[in-house]
């Protein structure tokens, strides 16, 4: 039945994938044909993106959540090698907005940013979704029949957009022929002639209309004056094994004439038919049951309920689980934009133990990590940072190598797996190399980089010491920055003996700036640290050119005193490292406080 009706969307249970801002309203069989290779779904093509690529079967390759040129690239260039053995399984992704500096990089090798992800909870998006569905006018029969093959208590209902309109429920079907006047008359609602053969299982005798009208339904038994009497040319005769009877209706203008119970259908009764514009219709159903099947053919729509429960591939499971077990059906309808119908979602889906895999780069701290992270199953660590809290259930590979980049590390295994970075790709880690190294100024510069930058530097035919001096004053108009997105866009937390402290720091050409704006930075520096709940929160604004950093800190009185820090800014020779050079040093300096 289902695959000859243009009416179901009986694709089968898949998983729903996204992909950035991801609109995955898509649904489809093979070939978008249904279960008996009809058109499926009213004639819905099959539409695919690059949002099908998403889903559990991807693991997110995903920096820290300020990411910095270095963060960016070295996804980018992880992201290749892995995919170079494992195809389209591993995404680059990013928890932050993409810097200036880091986006002159993206466009100077012609690359896309990694996919946003907000956060690595697990959603609806990452669960398979039952599509099926069904029209709001395919008559109710045939949504009994769709739910009796799929063994499914409940079916969402759309209108030819596709738009969720309802839900027809077991317990939704029961109430609305339980509940049936008896008394009431039988009548047919406006439906084609040839939905009406096949629910009935009848032949079509005489076509004399292509739609039949709304009108009532009368099945004569007796008394056949008095049925001619009360007829309209709207209305439908059932009739048994009476050729007399049969004649008298067609003669009274019956719109069409249903013959039950098998019985013959005379030349004489055709060619009357014919002649007065009646349709004949021959079924094998009894009178009783020819009736039966007429009242279960209203429409979807009529019984239907709209007070359907929604949520949006989006949605974290936790929500999706409190909508579910609040609801009279035990389900909930997907939708996307515009109430799209996206998919089916019940106890039973959602019971499955669902997470996403992650590898993490250029940072091992929750602090620094993409929202949702406990709740993933993280595979690997790539870093080159100190260690910091994050805590796993069970063994992963953990790289750990103090150089002057993540970059350098991806680039080492690209190496060591003998396998060439694609003249983009190894663009974008030069550029993460000499981000994070300042041109191979920075204290943390180690040989490897150097011999890093040197490889990936004749792969591209780009010159380190021409390109990295641009790339760096790229990263470097802060006049067109807002203090707090300024101070914000590299800090990192760091706790210090009992003291939470976060660290930002400002990459500069001159110290102009610091000098300049000097005041404002100071206020801002104590509103973010009220804000932040931190201790301290420092600023260092670097001066690549120069070797030395001015430092501007925010704390309690007592605090500052005795690190001195009074008089603001405080020139600091020799550091441009937040990690190698900074932290050492004061962390020494609280172990004292």
């Amino acid at each position: 039945m289902n695959g000859e009706n243009p009416y179901f969307n009986v694709a089968p249970v898949r998983p729903v994938a996204r992909h950035k801002t991801f609109d995955a309203r898509e649904r489809h069989t093979p070939d978008n044909r249904g279960p008996t290779g009809a058109p499926a779904a009213g004639g819905n093509a099959t539409r695919t993106g690059s949002e099908e690529r998403m889903g559990l079967n991807n693991i997110y390759i995903i920096g820290h959540r300020q990411p910095d040129t270095d963060s960016i690239c070295s996804v980018i260039g992880y992201a290749e090698l892995r995919n170079h053995t494992e195809p389209g399984k591993y995404i680059p992704a990013r928890c932050g907005e993409v810097s200036v500096e880091t986006r002159f990089a993206l466009e100077t090798f012609n690359a896309e940013a990694p996919v946003y992800i907000a956060s690595v909870e697990p959603s609806v998006s990452d669960i398979p979704l039952d599509t099926r569905s069904a029209r709001q006018d395919v008559p109710t029969v045939d949504v009994a029949a769709l739910m009796d093959t799929y063994d499914m208590r409940n079916i969402p209902i759309t209108d030819e957009e596709e738009t969720l309109v309802g839900l027809v429920s077991e317990y939704g079907l029961a109430r609305a022929y339980v509940r049936k006047n008896p008394r009431e008359q039988l009548s047919l609602i406006p439906m084609p002639l040839e939905t009406l053969a096949r629910i009935l299982d009848a032949r079509t005798v005489v076509p004399a209309h292509e739609t039949l009208g709304e009108g009532r339904v009368y099945t004569v038994i007796d008394a056949l004056h008095v049925t001619l009497s009360r007829m309209t040319p709207d209305d439908i005769a059932i009739v048994g094994d009476n050729e007399p009877a049969q004649l008298a209706l067609i003669s009274a203008g019956v719109a069409a004439l249903i013959i039950a119970e098998g019985a013959p259908v005379g030349e004489r009764v055709i060619a009357a038919a014919r002649t007065r514009g009646a349709s004949v219709l021959a079924t094998t159903l009894d009178a009783f049951s020819v009736g039966k099947m007429i009242s279960l053919s209203l429409p979807a729509s009529m019984i239907m309920e709209t007070d359907v429960p929604t949520v949006r591939l989006e949605d974290s499971l936790e929500y999706a689980k409190g909508v579910v077990s609040n609801s009279k059906f035990r389900t909930a309808c997907v939708i996307g934009e515009g109430r799209q119908h996206i998919g089916l979602i019940s106890r039973t889906t959602l019971m499955q133990d669902v997470q996403k895999a992650v590898i993490l780069l250029d940072h091992n701290e929750y602090s620094q990590a993409v929202d949702g992270i406990e709740q993933a199953d993280i595979l690997e660590i790539i870093d080159h940072h100190r260690l910091g809290a994050i805590s796993t259930l069970k063994p992963v590979k953990f790289l750990n190598d103090p150089l002057g980049s993540t970059s350098t590390i991806v680039t080492n295994k690209f190496i060591e797996a003998s396998v060439e970075p694609s003249p983009s790709t190894a663009g974008l880690l030069l550029a993460g190399i000499l981000s994070d190294t300042m041109v191979m100024k920075l204290s943390t510069t180690t040989p490897v980089d150097i011999r890093a930058a040197d490889y990936l530097a004749e792969i591209t035919g780009v010159d380190p010491a021409e390109f990295g001096p641009e790339l760096i004053r790229k990263g470097m108009d802060l006049d067109a920055l807002p203090k707090e997105e300024l101070l914000t866009r590299d800090m990192k937390r760091y706790n210090l003996f009992g003291r939470s402290i976060m660290v930002s720091q400002v990459m500069a050409s001159s110290f102009e700036f610091a000098e300049t704006h000097a005041d404002d930075i100071r206020a801002e520096l104590e509103h973010l640290r009220t804000t932040m709940g931190v201790d301290c929160f420092f600023a260092l604004f670097t001066n690549v050119f120069a070797n030395a950093s001015d430092l501007f800190a925010a704390g309690d009185e007592a605090c500052i005193t005795k690190l001195d820090l009074r008089d603001q800014p405080v020139r600091l020779e020799g550091v441009m490292s937040r990690k190698k050079d900074f932290i050492p040093k004061f962390g020494q300096m609280f172990r004292r406080l």
